[in-house]
C-alpha cells in the first residue's frame, strides 16, 4: 500500500499538486509586473518633473525671469537588468546653487552670498509618498 500524506488520508487517496496551476498563475504575474512598474514609474517622474518646476517659478524657490531653467528639468525612465530606473533632472550649472545656496568666491573671484532656494527637495518630499503607495499597491497585487 502506497503511503499517504496525511495520517488520517483514506488510503486511496492519492496525493494531488496544484504546482502547475500555481506555476502558471506566478508566471502571469510577473509577466504583468514590470508593464506596471514601468507606468508606475514614468507617472512618478513626471509628477517630480512638475513640481520641480512648479517650485521653480518664484518665491519661496528661484525666480524665474525667462523660463529657461525651469524648462531645462526633464525626465528620463528606463528599464536595466536592476529594474526600473528614472532620472529628473537639468543640464544647468545653476541648479545646485539654487536648491543649496551658495557663500564665497566663485571660479572668477566673484563673492557671493546666495541664500538657497529649495525646489528639488520639497517636490522630491512630496511626490515620495505617492510612489511608494503605487509600488506598494502594484506588489500587493491591486493595481
Amino acid at each position: 500500500m502506497a503511503s499517504t500524506p496525511h495520517p488520517n488520508a483514506h488510503p486511496a487517496a492519492g496525493a494531488y499538486s496544484n504546482g502547475a496551476q500555481i506555476a502558471a498563475q506566478l508566471e502571469a504575474r510577473a509577466a504583468s509586473l514590470l508593464p506596471a512598474a514601468v507606468s508606475v514609474v514614468r507617472h512618478h517622474a513626471m509628477l517630480l518633473e512638475t513640481a520641480i518646476k512648479a517650485n521653480a517659478s518664484g518665491r519661496p524657490g528661484p525666480n524665474a525671469p525667462t523660463g529657461d531653467y525651469r524648462r531645462s528639468w526633464t525626465n528620463d525612465v528606463r528599464v536595466t537588468a536592476a529594474g526600473v530606473e528614472a532620472v529628473v533632472g537639468t543640464n544647468k550649472p545653476q541648479a545646485r546653487r539654487l536648491e543649496y545656496g551658495f557663500v564665497g568666491p566663485d571660479i572668477l573671484g566673484r563673492i557671493y552670498h546666495q541664500p538657497p532656494y529649495p525646489h528639488v527637495g520639497p517636490a522630491v518630499e512630496r511626490v515620495t509618498p505617492l510612489f511608494v503607495d503605487a509600488m506598494g499597491r502594484i506588489a500587493e497585487g491591486d493595481r
